[in-house]
């Protein structure tokens, strides 16, 4: 699967426009947001909390066109919660945004 770093940056232009400022905006959101799930993943208690913040960052994924971390949201919320190799490929995926 490749992966398009300019992608999001694409996704974000289409909805609002050549504003760059607004772009950045909104990207920064979509980042701070990202993590958020995935803290949500790491202090998850139960494999339901685990499979929520999971979903809840593939279909962030998904909304902005990220297509390698929407893999990979996907791959961790069909997982065992908490498997650790899992967890550093979400935050991987997450850091290379």
């Amino acid at each position: 699967m490749a992966y398009d770093p300019g992608a999001i940056d694409a996704t974000l232009a289409a909805a609002v426009g050549d504003e760059p400022a607004l772009i950045a905006e909104l990207r920064e959101a979509f980042i701070d947001s990202a993590y958020r799930a995935v803290k949500a993943m790491e202090v998850a208690v139960a494999p339901n909390d685990w499979r929520a913040a999971a979903l809840r960052l593939k279909g962030l994924a998904a909304s902005f066109g990220a297509i390698r971390l929407l893999a990979v949201a996907t791959e961790a919320s069909e997982s065992l919660p908490h498997a650790p190799q899992m967890l550093h490929r979400v935050r991987r995926a997450v850091d290379r945004i």
